[in-house]
């Protein structure tokens, strides 16, 4: 079974997919308003609970610039030389060994924005790494970043990152940097507006950032900002990473950008502005959509169908105090957003997929609630404007999101047209957490309501508790509810999905998680992702985690292991069951090398298929080794490759997985991937095999011109699709666009039916916005 969705853009066949002033500091919803105010108690308390060193001592003072800034990358002004540089640490390959190359980061401010200057000297600098000139996009350049907690609420920061180009990659960072089942902790579909300049000589390379405070978002006392503050320096040729402050390289993964180990900073007589950024957008263009016409008598056959495509539409985005921000959308497009990544879904449940779309990326953790695995979750902005990969045109919406001491709040309301027999929907989602205890700690609550103008309406509400008593200890508590018109009657403990979590959350050393939940056969979160549902389920993990010394080739060696079962909730029968250890070894130099060894049992009672094979019911243990190479990220040719082999089911499954990238130049990279499953069920004398591929070429001139070319194929889908994009950028939020999506049948015969057209359908978009700032 293939899952794919068609690109988040405009296609018709559903086969492809300032100056600064002072801040200020329906009956169904206002009857959930009520529920959500009396379910948050705030207790907010200033002591921390760290398990690791934490920087400490009173907050550095981050002085005002005295005097102008050219923002050209040379670093040479005199208001520079009057800062003092941060004391930068060795994080890996040794935590706390010397430099090997000497780093002078300096950060002021003035009323409008934060800079940060970097003087990146190298020995050798002609063996600088600049790779590429792509926005967002990682190619083992040599980086310097900062990651500011600019809410200082030691759980979500913003993140910018530059390389000797100028090329400029944001970012946003939630859950302190630690991944949960929500998904990963850091989305880089966020863009914001700000600006970097850099430059380089005979003895390194240097970069100034100018970032607007209006950008941050902040929480202002009489004039007196706190916020976190982290910098970093990447040097891909050694694989060192330099960074302040001296944070323990104990988490692992993303540790060094954790909020909550930030040093804290204070920024004095800082005052909000308030710009208006207005983004109109005209957008034109044609589409090709093949149609069968069936004549009253013979074969019928297909023609073309072409429709011009014109439409204007804009968005708002206000703030009208540092701590909110508010964003106004009318006829909202995505025409631009970059294709999915086309999946082979192994498994009888659906896949998913991530939100790519900007609208939906400001503060977007505001809006988490998952409830348990890697995917669940009572909101998912993919349902608004999407419907089974098909597009759904938004007439229009609004959001706000924001931060009262220490409450995160979210409100989020869109309508969307009638499609596909679908109703026209309204969409909303309001969300509250307030810190308790200690700021790693909080309660809060989510209501989600999507209402159809046939009366059709689904509503959800549910309450989470986060809390770290002591260390690194965390207690979850989540309950969620929902209300569906097609469900009659249905029990609060059916209609219900609840979880409890126990975790020890570290990477060195020994961490572990318990967690029990239960999720009701009536629990339809239809603003939601849940592709399970009527299940117990009992299951924990383990893992011991060692970082060597200085001497060894080796960053670290890792043990762990996870296990599990699900049972039905309806009549206490076991549905599936796991056990899978892992051993994992990760070099001084960047390579990763992991065995995996799993132990599945499956409980089928109806037949589904497997791409192209169909698994009849029966009870089945499968068991399954995986070999995965990974190679340094820092490296021009790098990847992720992957064999695994083992039964599956009634047969068996050897599966082979590639994921090359190369970069040729700074102008050009090129990125690939190949996954093939051969599957063999002998009994049966059914063996199918399983291709999909993927090609992307991603171009960019320099900073402001760029072309990105996406190719993909399956065989389980039998289809090609590609997806072209040209941007022309001229600074945030004013570009010019141009998209081409196309699908090709890749088997053109079908039964009692004319052949299929070679194009399943095109497009061709033109698409510009100019921002207006006030």
């Amino acid at each position: 079974m293939m899952g794919a969705s068609a690109p988040p853009s405009r296609f018709s066949s559903p086969v492809i997919p300032p100056r600064i002033t002072s801040p200020s500091a329906g009956p169904l919803r206002s009857a959930a308003l009520a529920c959500l105010a009396a379910a948050v108690v705030a207790h907010p308390a200033a002591a921390r609970q760290d398990g690791g060193a934490a920087p400490e001592g009173p907050p550095l003072v981050i002085p005002r610039i005295s005097g102008a800034v050219e923002l050209d990358g040379v670093v040479d002004e005199a208001a520079w030389e009057s800062l003092d540089p941060l004391p930068m640490t060795q994080y890996q390959p040794t935590f706390g060994g010397p430099l090997s190359q000497p780093t002078e980061v300096r950060v002021g401010h003035d009323d409008v924005y934060l800079y940060v200057s970097g003087r990146m000297l190298d020995s050798s600098p002609d063996e600088i790494r600049t790779n590429t000139f792509y926005r967002d996009l990682y190619s083992g350049d040599d980086l310097l970043a900062v990651i500011i907690d600019s809410y200082n609420d030691y759980q979500t920061a913003v993140w910018f990152v530059t390389n000797p180009a100028g090329a400029r990659n944001d970012r946003t960072v939630s859950n302190d940097a630690v991944s949960s089942g929500g998904g990963p902790p850091m989305n880089s579909d966020w863009n914001a507006h700000w600006d970097v300049a850099t430059s380089q000589d005979d003895e390194g390379w240097y970069a100034e950032f100018r970032i607007p405070f209006s950008t941050l978002g902040f929480q202002a006392q009489d004039d007196e900002v706190t916020m976190g503050l982290i910098s970093y320096r990447f040097i891909p040729r050694l694989n060192e990473r330099q960074v302040f402050p001296a944070i323990e390289p104990v988490w692992g993964g993303l540790g060094f950008a954790k909020p909550s180990m930030a040093r804290r900073v204070v920024m004095r007589d800082v005052r909000q502005s308030k710009p208006v950024y207005v983004t109109p957008y005209a957008l034109g263009g044609l589409s090709h959509t093949p149609v069968l016409q069936e004549p009253a008598t013979g074969p019928g056959r297909w023609v073309g169908d072409t429709d011009p495509t014109e439409e204007l539409g804009v968005d708002l985005r206000y703030s009208p105090t540092s701590n909110l921000a508010l964003d106004l959308t009318v006829n909202t497009d995505f025409a631009q957003v970059e294709a999915d990544d086309q999946q082979i879904n192994l498994t009888r449940f659906p896949l998913f997929f991530p939100e790519k779309r900007q609208f939906f990326q400001e503060r977007s953790s505001t809006f988490q609630f998952d409830t348990g695995g890697r995917s669940s979750r009572l909101f998912h902005s993919r349902r608004i404007g999407l419907d089974d990969g098909a597009i759904v045109r938004i007439w229009g919406g609004a959001r706000a999101v924001g931060r009262i001491e220490g409450m995160d709040f979210g409100l989020l309301d869109m309508q969307t047209a009638e499609h596909g027999g679908r109703p026209s929907e309204n969409m909303g989602v309001l969300r509250v957490r307030q810190e308790v205890l200690n700021p790693s700690s909080a309660v809060g609550a989510m209501l989600t309501s999507r209402l159809g103008s046939d009366g059709e309406n689904n509503v959800g509400l549910g309450i989470d508790v986060v809390l770290r008593p002591v260390g690194d200890e965390f207690l979850t508590l989540k309950w969620a509810r929902t209300f569906d018109e097609a469900v009659d009657e249905a029990s609060t403990l059916e209609a219900s999905s609840m979880q409890v979590r126990w975790a020890r959350q570290r990477d060195e050393g020994l961490s572990y998680s318990g967690e029990f939940l239960r999720v009701g056969d009536d629990y339809l979160p239809r603003l939601g992702f849940q592709p399970r549902r009527d299940f117990r389920y009992v299951g924990g993990s383990g893992q011991y985690k060692r970082l060597m010394d200085a001497s060894s080739p080796l960053l670290s060696a890792a043990f762990d292991v996870q296990a599990g079962e699900f049972t039905r909730a309806s009549d206490d029968t076991p549905e599936s069951r796991s056990v899978e250890p892992r051993v994992t070894v990760e070099f001084k130099g960047g390579t990763e090398i992991s065995l995996t060894g799993s132990s599945s049992f499956e409980s089928v009672r109806d037949a589904f298929d497997v791409a192209g094979a169909g698994v009849v019911p029966g009870e089945y243990w499968f068991h399954e080794a995986r070999l995965r190479l990974q190679l340094p990220r820092s490296d021009l040719f790098r990847g992720n490759y992957q064999l695994s082999a083992g039964s599956f089911y009634d047969g068996t499954r050897v599966g082979l997985s590639l994921e090359p990238t190369w970069n040729q130049s700074r102008y050009l990279e090129l990125s690939g991937g190949y996954e093939i499953n051969r599957l063999s069920f002998d009994e049966r004398d059914v063996e199918t095999t399983a291709h999909l591929a993927r090609l992307k070429a991603q171009v960019a001139l320099n900073t402001r011109v760029s072309f990105s070319a996406l190719g993909q194929y399956s065989n389980v889908a039998d289809l090609t699709t590609f997806n072209a994009r040209f941007r022309f950028h001229v600074r945030e939020g004013t570009d010019l666009w141009v998209v081409y999506n196309e699908g090709l049948h890749t088997d053109r015969d079908i039964t009692d039916q004319p052949r299929l057209p070679l194009s399943a359908g095109r497009t061709l978009l033109v698409k510009y916005t100019h921002a207006f700032i006030w």
